[in-house]
């Protein structure tokens, strides 16, 4: 296997490990002795990669980065909705975003900050900036107001539906919600047009698991 490939592995797998450990554990009760036994890994392996447990955290957070980009365009309200519908059925399965929210909603001696929220809010933000300037939302919506009322909903959902169910219903919750706010702030023409709905996360996933592999294919 050539050195980079191998490292990029290395990476990967000292990264999965953490998260479980974190996901499990959280920050504090997550050790990097834990971390190297589930890895299989050593400690050199470790501080070639990451300085610290604290830079391990940093890049676990830092995963959601490119999960924030939006999936569709044609539509910018259509896909504010979409990007919280994706993130939603990935934070259902994928461990290493699940250490990540927890990473940035549980109080421990790791600090990420608003980075995560900001991240956030910024993508919503223009996206519905977007939407407004294109005439899709109705002339009282402040975009930047709604994008902070649909990343701090969308928090809060998710908690709620770890603390209840494990998040089995979280995407259901998050339909919900917009099902709810939509009314009060699409346009009348689009609001019959647009989607809020499971079967459109399921078409999300397949669409990106199609491109995943073309690329994969193109490589």
């Amino acid at each position: 296997m050539p050195r980079q490939e191998r490292a990029l592995r290395t990476r990967a797998l000292l990264l999965r490990s953490a998260a479980e450990c974190i996901k499990e554990h959280g920050y504090d009760g997550a050790s990097t002795t834990e971390v190297l036994r589930r890895a299989g890994l050593t400690r050199g392996a470790l501080y070639f990669h990451f300085a610290s447990k604290e830079a391990l955290a940093d890049a676990i957070v830092e995963y959601q980065i490119p999960l924030l980009q939006p999936v569709t365009a044609d539509c910018p309200l259509q896909a504010a909705i979409d990007l919280t519908l994706s993130y939603a059925r990935r934070l259902q399965t994928d461990v290493i975003l699940q250490a990540a929210v927890r990473l940035a909603t549980e109080e421990t001696s790791y600090e990420p900050g608003t980075r995560p929220y900001l991240w956030s809010q910024e993508t919503v933000g223009a996206l519905l900036q977007q939407a407004s300037r294109q005439g899709e939302l109705l002339p009282h919506t402040d975009p930047e107001e709604l994008a902070i009322l649909v990343v701090g909903a969308f928090t809060g959902i998710q908690l709620l539906s770890q603390l209840s169910t494990g998040r089995v219903d979280l995407l259901h919750r998050i339909c919900v919600l917009w099902r709810a706010m939509l009314p009060g702030i699409a346009a009348p023409g689009l609001l019959l047009r647009l989607r809020a709905d499971e079967k459109r996360a399921e078409e999300l996933e397949q669409s990106a698991a199609h491109a995943s592999r073309v690329l994969h294919d193109v490589g």
